[in-house]
């Protein structure tokens, strides 16, 4: 689908935020992502970029609705999508995947570096009944803090090095907030071993544990298996695609 740039910004430095314009697009799910061409000197790459919804708004009064996504600079495509200007044309897929569920009761999230981007919209469908413990490496590569504290009911920053909020990472504050009150779930997003330790954290306090999974994707669509992992099944051990089956799973499936 054409979409239209509306809005870029880099929020620290290689990390940008990007929104356009969502009309024709499968209205997203919090956890659900798109899948975006880019193009790099006049030549299109041959894979797209797979990018978590961040945000999607608008669509009211006759505004055309549109969706943000956060990402970093980690190649030629990526800088390339960081160069994109107001009114510049993406050509983007989706909302793709499977997102979280929906949930009574309040909801904690867990998110790691970029990982936090997926779990901002997760906070705007949930609104008050969610708190956020959001872990990052330093206190310079803090980004989003101020939107979370604008939807959460309660934030909670942990960095690596201990240069802001709680030193260390989220498990402990994940721990905490778990023990303090009930939870109808946990929506975690990051690093992998971030993801394990919450996962057993809300396996310890009996509560359900949704993880989105980061996995290099080529189709977005489930026809190259180039994500597959494994998950658990009843059957034993099965092979799941990411981009299809997931990106988000119930942790109790994940072979960690």
């Amino acid at each position: 689908m054409s979409c239209k740039v509306t809005f870029t910004e880099e929020l620290r430095d290689g990390v940008f935020a990007l929104s356009f314009t969502a009309a024709e697009l499968t209205p997203p799910k919090p956890g659900q992502f798109v899948h975006i061409k880019c193009a790099e000197d006049g030549g299109a790459r041959i894979l797209r970029r797979p990018v978590s919804v961040c945000d999607f708004f608008g669509g009211g009064d006759g505004a055309e609705p549109e969706l943000t996504v956060v990402f970093e600079v980690r190649g030629g495509g990526t800088k390339w999508l960081s160069e994109r200007r107001e009114d510049d044309e993406l050509d983007v897929l989706g909302a793709l995947g499977s997102g979280f569920p929906e949930v009574s009761g309040d909801i904690l999230l867990a998110g790691g570096g970029l990982g936090i981007a997926p779990l901002l919209y997760a906070a705007q469908r949930a609104g008050t009944r969610a708190e956020a413990v959001l872990g990052f490496r330093s206190k310079e590569r803090i980004i989003l803090t101020g939107d979370f504290e604008r939807l959460a009911r309660r934030v909670e920053i942990a960095t690596d090095d201990g240069s802001y909020g709680h030193g260390g990472t989220v498990a402990e504050p994940v721990r905490a907030a778990l023990a303090e009150r009930p939870f109808g779930a946990v929506f975690a997003c990051g690093p992998r071993p971030m993801l394990r330790a919450v996962a057993e954290i809300a396996e310890e306090r009996g509560v359900p544990c949704f993880v989105s999974l980061e996995e290099r994707m080529a189709c977005g669509v489930g026809a190259c298996l180039g994500c597959a992992v494994k998950l658990k099944t009843a059957d034993g051990e099965a092979v799941k695609r990411v981009c299809r089956d997931g990106p988000v799973f119930a942790s109790g499936e994940v072979v960690w």
